[in-house]
């Protein structure tokens, strides 16, 4: 036996591990020896959530694995560990902070309940912070604990190709490796914009990267920008106690539903927060004092604006990280308006062996489990002979805002556009949470809609939730949604009482019909 493992061992001579010829001669498994070409069979650059899921998917299948992750700077000096934008300045700092938000409202609302709340309640930003921060920590530490117990090499490098199969690998110190690999996937994601029209913007100004290790509280808070992270965050900022004014060029929540994303502005400003609409900042400034004085214009009436803030963040968008690739020299094709990388349906770039996944892709939804879901599924067509591809449609999300906004599929105005309002049936509703009614808060902005073809099996095309747990809500319902669920389905389901949920499956009032669709009763 000893010789056969030594015969197999001499024959894969360019195996590092002679643990791994081994196991290769005793237990047929299969998995393939590296070619003298390379060091690596997968090299993964961004340790974002689909770089890690893709390289570990691909060392599950015994394959040789490196990741490169390196976080430069933001412009106010601001950097974190390993697990992309997700674990440190998206997501998850983003809903604890919301939750936290949340927490306030529910020590208002306790008091109805005949909760006995002494004095007044404050909060205070450093034990917030701190407790989110620590929790971030203990998650960059458990990606480098699972990409060890997989066998997959981490990198702390920032990488740039240097031929198709060929990246130069720099340490934080300036020390260079070349590292190779016989495939090579792209997943560095995305990084806030900001505005190169604007003096004083990136000096004065901070971005969501910064937001979340502050160790001090942000104070009187200008949020430039309407996308979700800028509502996210202007929101969660207004319901710990903070004064925040939101300015907007256009359009609340470009992409979504509109109707829905007004809905949510009308919810945030009855709550406190303040909207400069259809204003653009001209100009940031440091007062004596500290303070920033922030001049814009209004785009109608042309009328100028200045006000004192403590803090101006920047939510006017994202860009990719692909600047410093060097993509133009192996003939990686990218997007010149967008900057983001092209791909096919698998993920393929212009270049043979070299992929791109999640926010980093052109035409792929900003979302983590998407691009936790692509990386798997890319590493089992490399490595185990798959041919399933990623499904975006139906692909369900939530925005967290004080009252949250859940959906999957077309919007209203999508699903118009693409077959025309005469073949398009809006049954809808508004409703009022119990958990509202003791507490007497307002719940004119808690709504649904499902969007479905008008013709007899009204297919549904888009379901939209306005409302306390959004998330939760939707997430059970999109399952449904992708496996081709119609009207007639959705009213054969039996609702869970009391709930907000049940609501959808009691939706029998259209659009069309100019009904008052407030709900009334059972």
């Amino acid at each position: 036996m000893f010789d056969a493992v030594a015969s197999m061992a001499a024959l894969c001579g360019q195996c590092r591990l002679w643990r791994r010829a081994a196991a290769a001669a005793q237990l047929h498994s299969g998995v393939r020896c590296l070619s003298a070409k390379f060091d690596y069979d997968l090299l993964v650059i961004g340790g974002g959530s689909g770089g890690l899921a893709c390289s570990k998917e691909a060392a599950l299948s015994g394959k040789k694995v490196a990741v490169l992750d390196f976080v430069e700077p933001s412009p106010k000096g601001t950097s974190w560990g390993l697990g992309g934008t997700c674990v440190n300045v998206g997501c998850i700092p983003k809903k604890l902070m919301h939750h936290a938000a949340l927490l306030g409202g529910a020590m208002k609302d306790a008091q109805k309940f005949g909760w006995l709340v002494p004095g007044q309640f404050t909060h205070d930003w450093s034990t917030m912070s701190e407790a989110v921060q620590n929790y971030i920590r203990s998650l960059n530490w458990g990606h480098r604990v699972q990409l060890n117990d997989k066998n997959v090499k981490f990198l702390n490098h920032k990488g740039t190709f240097k031929d198709e199969h060929s990246v130069r690998a720099v340490s934080k110190s300036g020390k260079e490796t070349v590292l190779t690999a016989e495939n090579i996937v792209i997943a560095t994601g995305g990084r806030p914009k900001y505005p190169s029209d604007v003096p004083g913007a990136a000096e004065y100004g901070l971005s969501s990267d910064d937001l979340f290790w502050l160790k001090e509280t942000p104070g009187k808070t200008l949020v430039v920008g309407a996308s979700y992270v800028a509502l996210e965050c202007a929101g969660f900022l207004t319901g710990i106690g903070l004064d925040v004014s939101v300015m907007v060029r256009s359009i609340p929540l470009r992409g979504f539903d509109q109707q829905m994303a007004h809905l949510v502005t009308d919810y945030m400003e009855s709550n406190g927060t303040k909207f400069l609409w259809k204003c653009v900042p001209t100009k940031v400034e440091r007062m004596p004092k500290g303070q920033l004085e922030t001049t814009w214009r209004h785009l109608e009436s042309g009328q100028e604006g200045k006000a004192h803030f403590d803090t101006v963040l920047w939510a006017v968008g994202r860009a990719p990280e692909t600047k410093a690739l060097n993509l133009e020299k192996i003939g990686v094709e990218v997007n010149d308006k967008t900057g983001k990388v092209i791909v096919a349906a698998n993920d393929a770039t212009s270049v043979p062996h070299i992929y791109a996944i999640g926010d980093v892709a052109e035409g792929r939804p900003e979302l983590t489990p998407s691009a936790i879901k692509a990386g798997k599924l890319l590493a089992r067509r490399l490595f185990n002979s798959s041919t399933e591809l990623m499904n975006y449609d139906n692909v369900p999300t939530t925005v967290f805002t004080p009252l949250e906004y859940g959906c999957i599929g077309l919007s209203e105005e999508e699903a118009v556009r693409r077959h025309g309002e005469e073949n398009i049936e809006v049954f809808h509703a508004f409703y009022k949470p119990l958990e509202f009614t003791v507490s007497e808060r307002d719940s004119s902005q808690c709504y649904i809609k499902v969007v479905c073809f008008r013709n007899s099996e009204q297919k549904i095309l888009g379901l939209h939730f306005n409302g306390p747990n959004a998330g939760e809500v939707t997430q059970g319902f999109s399952l449904g949604i992708q496996c081709g669920a119609t009207y007639s389905h959705l009213m054969s389901t039996v609702g869970i009482h009391p709930t907000c949920a049940e609501e959808i499956t009691k939706l029998h009032i259209t659009k069309r019909s100019g009904l008052d669709a407030t709900v009334t009763g059972c």
